[in-house]
């Protein structure tokens, strides 16, 4: 029996909480023999609930980015005699003296670094991503262009390299009650056709671009057509609210931010289509998301996304307007290709499970462990 740390400090975060929140449910399914630390923020302590007894949450306040967690990840490491820790970020303190396994979901601070606040930024997180690709025993990520990506800009092995996918949350794979979802469309006032977007609104997910394609696509779609966007507040990006008053949409566009999973599976039922065209991913989750719940999917035709939504979604130039714009129209009046879409869609989220994946994790755990 070993002692495994798992940081979860990022629990809340969009992409990486549900990857955090996935590896912790089907590690508690799967594993009778190891134990874990988790180190949590206080406020997630309430998650030692829905884990079994070999789970310890060990609450933790050290900023993620910080020169503090440099310090007190080690400590706590070293105090609760770990044996192998998993960071799901890329972030590896060089004074960790446990085995360690690392996932780095993509390369963006280092293909856009433009995106990044300022060159202290760039720095920390280049020289984080190669201690973490240099001092761990093993390399996680989720798709095969993000492999490409760290080897790229590391010199490390290609085998200590693991790509191990994403996968569905499984409060996606059901359909929330219909009164759930009654409630959403009331509340929201969804009575008319609306394209979805879902994820954060930093640059590289290219919304100044989505909001001028739907602004030429609105003539050719449905009457009523409006855009709704779900993730972080606009307030943090007032560019995008001069984007919508630049292409007289302010009446079309419509900014949610975070949304629960309950709610958000029923957006996602509710859409006529879903648009994600994003420049770069690691893996994409929200256009796999859309599928598993029959939606129409248009996405880039770059970095790990055509990897990820294969033959099922619409694939545009993100970089082209028209193109974005073209997808959305397609999705929106071609009744033959909607049903193509939402078949192969689900058949394609079908493909994608957190019980395969983490159960690979599980494995790479153990190969860690023994040696």
């Amino acid at each position: 029996m070993s002692r495994v740390a798992i940081d979860a400090r990022k629990l809340r975060d969009f992409g990486i909480g549900t990857y955090i929140r996935n590896i912790l449910v089907q590690l508690d399914r799967l594993d009778r023999e190891n134990d874990y630390v988790i180190l949590c923020r206080p406020a997630d302590l309430d998650l030692a609930r829905s884990l079994g007894p070999r789970f310890r949450l060990v609450p933790e306040t050290a900023g993620t980015y910080s020169a503090a967690e440099q310090i007190r990840i080690p400590w706590r490491l070293w105090r609760e005699h770990v044996d192998l820790v998993h960071e799901p970020h890329y972030v590896l303190p060089p004074a960790t003296r446990c085995r360690s396994v690392v996932t780095i979901h993509d390369c963006i601070h280092l293909m856009f670094p433009e995106y990044l606040p300022n060159r202290m930024a760039h720095a920390y997180a280049r020289t984080s991503m190669w201690t973490a690709t240099h001092q761990a025993a093993r390399i996680l990520t989720v798709s095969e262009a993000s492999k490409r990506d760290i080897l790229h800009f590391f010199n490390i092995p290609h085998e200590k390299v693991e790509v191990i996918y994403n996968a569905i949350d499984e409060r996606f794979l059901t359909a929330p009650p219909e009164a759930t979802t009654d409630r959403v469309r009331q509340r929201y006032q969804l009575d008319h056709p609306f394209v979805l977007y879902v994820g954060n609104i930093r640059p590289h997910k290219n919304l100044d671009r989505l909001i001028d394609a739907f602004g030429r696509a609105r003539s050719r779609g449905p009457d009523g057509l409006t855009l709704v966007v779900i993730g972080d507040e606009v307030s943090k990006y007032p560019s995008l609210r001069q984007s919508v008053h630049r292409h007289k949409l302010d009446k079309h566009v419509r900014f949610l931010g975070f949304q629960p999973h309950e709610t958000l599976a029923s957006f996602y039922r509710l859409a006529s289509a879903f648009v994600f065209p994003s420049l770069y991913e690691g893996f994409g989750l929200p256009p796999l998301e859309a599928m598993a719940c029959g939606t129409p999917v248009v996405t880039s035709n770059v970095s790990s996304l055509p990897e990820v939504a294969g033959d099922a979604a619409l694939l545009v130039d993100p970089y082209n307007v028209e193109a974005i714009a073209d997808g959305l129209v397609k999705v929106l009046t071609d009744e033959a290709l909607r049903q193509r879409m939402i078949v192969r869609g689900l058949a394609r989220a079908r493909q994608f499970s957190w019980t395969e994946s983490v159960t690979r994790i599980h494995a790479v755990y153990e190969e860690v462990l023994r040696r």
